[in-house]
């Protein structure tokens, strides 16, 4: 990881058809991010509600900053890493 590489974190719940949905994608790119299991982690569930303001997922936080919706989701995962992989 250099300075510029964002740190990124994804809530999620393997049930949410939208989950599944970024985490395909994230498998067809050949990324992986730290995930948080929101319906097997009590902890994670509170956090996201803590730090995102509510408990929806997916929810991938960008250096800090919560970012929901798949599409969306995807649509800065495509701009930012899509290109070129590592």
């Amino acid at each position: 990881m250099t300075e510029d590489t964002p740190v990124l974190l994804l809530y999620y719940k393997p049930t949410c058809s939208f989950c599944q949905k970024v985490l395909k994608f994230l498998d067809e790119i050949g990324r992986t991010v730290p995930l948080k299991d929101i319906s097997r982690e009590p902890d994670a569930r509170d956090e996201l509600q803590h730090l995102g303001g509510k408990v929806q997922v997916p929810c991938l936080f960008i250096d800090g900053k919560a970012l929901y919706e798949s599409d969306e989701i995807i649509d800065w995962l495509k701009s930012n890493y899509q290109e070129n992989p590592s």
